[in-house]
Formats: C-alpha cells, structure tokens, sequence
C-alpha cells in the first residue's frame, strides 16, 4: 500500500448545533451525509461534541457498536438499561459495546460548566455480543511524554479497555510544546488534533480540530508546537476488506 496522508481541516466538518449542543463531525453522521466521507479505515464517527450545562442526551438506542468516550473538559454522566453508570472525566477513558442493544444516556449534570468531549465509534468483529461497560481512571499515565494504549483488540496489546475488534485501538498523548510521539506503523491511521497544534512529520501541520488520515503508515512522527492533547487510531483492516 502506497504511503500517502489526507489532511482534513476542523472548517469543513459537519456541525450539528441545538439550543443545548454543538457536535462536530469528521465522517458522515445524522443529516450530515456525505458519501465519499462515510469512515477511513475501521472509524466511523469521530464527534468532537460540547454539551450545555444540565442538558444532554436522552435515553437512546445503540446496537452493535464500540463506543469509546474521551472527555477535554468537563464531566459527562452515563446510565445504560444494563445498569451501568458512572461519570466520565478528564484522564477517565470509557468503553460502552451495544452489542445485540443497549439503551444509554449522556448528560451533562453541571449547572454551570459545559462538557467538551470527543466520541468515537468502531463497529465490533462479532455482532450481537453480550453489552458490556468499562471505565478505567489512566490520568497518571499522561504525565509521561508518549502514546498511551486506551483501548485495543489487537491480540497481544496491553490497553486500558478491550475492544472487541481485533484489528484496532485508540492511543492518547498529552504533549508539551516540542516534545515528540512516534506513531505506530499500521496501514490506517487516524490522528485527531483535540488541543493545541501539531506537526506531521514531513507532512504538515494540525490545529485544534484538524485530522490526519494515514494510509501505508511508517512510524511518522509528531511534534507538539505547543501544549497538545492528541487520538491515534491504529487500524490494521478497514470496512468491507
């Protein structure tokens, strides 16, 4: 597979805004259709959302779909009809599998601060497995300068969250101004610039809200040209083979 990088700017995304959210869409989402920009890879949503104070969403279906959550900034709560709840913040990584259906609900239950928070969506090997919820505390682990595993499938991986795809995972940094991160050789990667900005090396640059998608990977490297916060998707298939 031939090297080459796709550099999609935060302007030309999908923006879906209410009286309570706004949610930016880097692939095709809700009336938001596009239909050469349906995924790259095995990713199909990337939703950079903030949500108003006390507001949210309401209880609503999911079926056969990884969800992980990232939260910037803020506090969001989750509730499910498995009984699962908790709340998601900065440096807490979350995992909801819908697999054969699971109803949830996000909300923001701060009477004063909205909530900023990417989420993103991975559809599992297998369908209709059993729902299952994690949430795993790994704020201590940003500290060091490097990639960090928060979620994989991928046989062998040390992550905080299982993924059920086994040809995925989602890795996190938090970076001062000029450190660096190598990125994981893959044939797709999906780097999404939440905070701050970055330079691709040999490539080019992202700014808050920008993404990087990569195919033919060869271990590029990142550097922070100041305080940024970045989501790398590893992915070794992509949709339909």
């Amino acid at each position: 597979m031939p090297a080459s990088v796709d550099f999609r700017p935060a302007a030309d995304r999908g923006v879906t805004t209410t009286p309570w959210l706004q949610s930016r869409h880097s692939f095709s989402f809700g009336d938001h259709y596009q239909p050469d920009n349906t995924h790259f890879g095995l990713l199909l949503v990337n939703n950079d959302d903030i949500v108003s104070p006390r507001t949210g969403f309401d209880t609503h279906p999911h079926r056969d779909m990884e969800i992980l959550t990232w939260v910037l900034e803020g506090e969001l709560t989750h509730q499910d009809s498995a009984g699962n709840n908790g709340t998601i913040y900065p440096g807490l990584a979350q995992r909801m599998s819908a697999g054969s259906g699971i109803l949830h609900s996000e909300k923001n239950d701060s009477p004063t601060q909205p909530v900023h928070f990417v989420q993103m969506w991975v559809i599992p090997d297998e369908t209709a497995i059993t729902p299952s919820y994690q949430q795993v505390e790994i704020g201590n682990r940003l500290d060091n300068v490097g990639l960090v595993t928060v979620a994989s499938g991928i046989p062998g991986r040390d992550a905080a969250l299982t993924l059920h795809n086994r040809a995925a995972a989602l890795h996190v940094a938090r970076l001062r101004a000029g450190d660096s991160v190598d990125l994981p050789p893959a044939p797709y990667l999906h780097v999404f610039a939440a905070r701050g900005r970055l330079a691709v090396e040999e490539e080019g640059e992202l700014g808050e809200g920008d993404a990087a998608r990569l195919t033919g990977g060869d271990g590029r490297r990142l550097t922070a040209q100041q305080p940024a916060e970045v989501l790398v998707w590893e992915m070794h298939a992509k949709l339909g083979g």
